[in-house]
């Protein structure tokens, strides 16, 4: 479940593993359309280290 709110919502996804900061910074990222993927991966690795 996680993993596809990184997908969807990069930004909501580093609030749910307790990294607010990294949320807001993914969150400018995720503002722009470029940078949409970049975030999402980002989130998705984030997710992965977190386990």
């Amino acid at each position: 479940m996680r993993l596809l709110l990184a997908l969807l919502l990069p930004w909501v996804a580093f609030f749910t593993i307790g990294r607010p900061i990294a949320g807001l910074i993914c969150l400018l990222l995720q503002i722009t359309v470029i940078g949409w993927v970049p975030a999402a991966l980002w989130a998705c690795y984030a997710i992965g280290k977190a386990r």
